[in-house]
């Protein structure tokens, strides 16, 4: 739960603070931070470091939810089944992005925004959480996408 970090400006920014420390060390050249949000929490994280980056901010979400034209993609998640959708011209083949969430479980959602990012040709540089649940493996799903997750646990 990262509503403590909300409500503490001091905080708040020192997580976006450390946010921008990985992103810029890691990546000198990226296009889009793309916030993955069945829940608005990749919002809250991604649209503050975005503008630091002084980059784009390009949201997934929930079916139904973005205008105009989408791509879609259906998962499974532990309770059911879910579908993120992303603009059809949300970015261009070949451009870089870097996708962010509060939380890494399962690995379901990320899956699945990555997938569609590959869709519109996209290239995903690293999935970027701060919480990751190691004992649910939802890191093993991304496969061969980079991954950095700032808080880690069991």
């Amino acid at each position: 739960d990262i509503s403590p970090l909300l409500k503490d400006p001091v905080a708040f920014r020192t997580l976006i603070d450390l946010l921008e420390d990985h992103v810029r060390a890691s990546f000198p050249k990226i296009d889009f931070i793309v916030g993955e949000c069945l829940d608005s929490r990749g919002f809250l994280l991604g649209t503050p470091l975005a503008q630091r980056l002084g980059v784009g901010f390009v949201p997934v979400r929930k079916k139904g939810k973005l205008p105009g034209a989408t791509e879609s993609i259906s998962y499974s998640l532990e309770y059911g089944k879910a579908e993120l959708e992303i603009q059809s011209d949300a970015v261009e083949p070949g451009q870089k992005v870097v996708i962010v969430d509060d939380l890494l479980a399962t690995g379901g959602t990320m899956c699945a925004a990555c997938e569609l990012l590959k869709r519109l040709k996209a290239e995903v540089l690293e999935c970027l959480v701060v919480i990751e649940l190691k004992g649910l493996k939802g890191s093993e799903k991304l496969n061969s996408t980079p991954f950095h997750s700032l808080l880690q646990y069991d």
